[in-house]
């Protein structure tokens, strides 16, 4: 006699069977405790813009602007505005931009936006919720952003960011009394391009243009993608091919017919096996250690104003791409050991040794490359300071017009280090990218009228 199975249940029930009461009181403690670290942070949030905006208060009512040999006085407004935002992004170690939207935004919670720093404060909604409004108010006529505030804030306290995101978006429209071609003809005068370094060698470029444009844009490298999908060979997938084209159409130009009747989009193909370096035009810098290349080592390369690159690409780069200058180092102490004998001339080798080994801005915090930017005199040169390796640095324009209008002053640390004194009496100190030796034959000038026509007269 066999044993009968009985039959499935034709009605499962709808929810699982509950946990064990001692799980599930476990599991339901350690949710508190995420709520409760969750509630802690948005107080935190909101306790942070009230002391953000209370300094922002105290440096526009103080004179914080000195006399200066580089240009015009700053007025105490511009003075009070950078010395902010610069000690902001130090002591935060943070970057100047999100320095300067935290002083923003703060400004909006505490004054524009006061049910939103409430329901912030008492936890109620988070800062990426309170960031939804803030933005959606910031351009938003004064007299409107209550009624904004009153009827998206509700919706804050259930949605998540993205949900109310839209949400808000539609909301704005309905109240705005500006036409939205009145708006959009403002905001075309904010596009701008942006690069961001990514892991493994890799970056992303974005871009902020008119809506028509984007989509125009992305159409067209779709169109270029379909026409080379399923060609002989072709194993890319439509999003390589897309970023391929893209990538093309940038470095190499347009989309002229060339001789043999091919277009761009017909040869875009050759970009996943063309040399390292094709159609680049700036000069860029990258450094490869000697054995790398030789190939007697895999130690990566370093591309200016990004960082590690693989040594087969690093390779590739200073082997084949004349646009690039190779510069060679010691495979141990990573000394100079050539950068070109066309660059031997004072200032010029100079000013390369000094690019590479500060890649960027040397204030604290500022990632602008140093290729952009001003070889500054860490001690003035009206004050001794010399004209060399050991004494200058490179300062964005920026930078260099706060230290020369602020409190803010620089003192050499030794071994390329500076040392930032701020107005606020606390010290940073930036170490330069790269670790290399002064160069053997030490670079002097010793009057004013021997510096580089290039040098800005500060």
């Amino acid at each position: 006699m066999t044993e009968r199975t009985a039959p499935p249940d034709p009605n499962p029930p709808d929810t699982p069977p509950p946990l064990a009461a001692a799980t599930a009181d476990t599991f339901a403690a350690m949710i508190d405790a995420v709520t409760a670290a969750e509630r802690i942070a948005r107080f935190a949030h909101a306790l942070r813009a009230e002391a953000i905006d209370r300094a922002r208060l105290w440096t526009e009512s103080t004179d914080l602007s000195v006399s200066t040999t580089g240009g015009p006085r700053w007025s105490r407004e511009v003075a009070g505005h950078r010395v902010l935002v610069t000690e902001l992004a130090c002591a935060l170690r943070i970057s100047e931009r999100a320095a300067e939207n935290l002083v923003g935004e703060s400004r909006a919670l505490v004054h524009d936006l006061p049910a939103t720093q409430d329901a912030l404060r008492s936890g109620r909604i988070g800062y990426r919720h309170a960031q939804v409004l803030i933005d959606h108010t910031a351009t938003f006529p004064p007299a409107g952003v209550a009624a904004v505030e009153e009827a998206v804030l509700p919706k804050a306290e259930s949605l998540t960011v993205p949900k109310l995101d839209r949400a808000a978006r539609d909301l704005r429209e309905r109240l705005h009394p500006e036409s939205i071609e009145e708006r959009h003809t403002r905001s075309v005068a904010d596009r701008r391009i942006e690069t961001c370094p990514a892991r493994d060698g890799m970056a992303w470029l974005s871009a902020f243009l008119p809506a028509p444009e984007v989509l125009g844009v992305e159409n067209r490298l779709r169109d270029i993608a379909e026409q080379l999908t399923g060609e002989p060979g072709e194993e890319r997938t439509r999003t390589q091919l897309m970023a391929d084209a893209f990538t093309d159409l940038l470095l190499d130009g347009t989309t002229i017919v060339s001789a043999d009747g091919d277009s761009v989009e017909e040869r875009c193909t050759r970009r996943i096996d063309a040399p390292i370096g094709t159609g680049i035009r700036p000069r860029v810098l990258v450094t490869v250690p000697v054995l790398t290349l030789l190939g007697r080592s895999e130690e990566p390369g370093r591309l200016e104003g990004y960082g590690p690159i693989d040594a087969d690409t690093a390779r590739r780069i200073a082997a084949r791409a004349r646009s690039f200058t190779r510069i060679l180092t010691h495979p141990e102490t990573g000394a100079v050991l050539s950068v070109g004998r066309d660059r031997y001339a004072v200032p010029k080798d100079l000013r390369t040794w000094l690019r590479v080994r500060d890649e960027t801005c040397r204030f604290p915090g500022c990632n602008r490359n140093a290729g952009r930017a001003d070889v500054d005199h860490v001690t003035d040169w009206q004050y001794g300071g010399g004209t060399d390796y050991g004494n200058l640095v490179h300062l964005c324009r920026s930078h260099h017009r706060v230290k020369h209008h602020t409190a803010w002053s620089s003192t050499s640390a030794g071994g390329g280090r500076v040392r930032w004194l701020a107005p606020s009496g606390h010290e940073y100190e930036t170490a330069p990218a790269t670790h290399i030796r002064p160069p053997e034959r030490e670079t002097r000038m010793h009057g004013r009228t021997s510096a580089s026509a290039e040098e800005p007269p500060f």
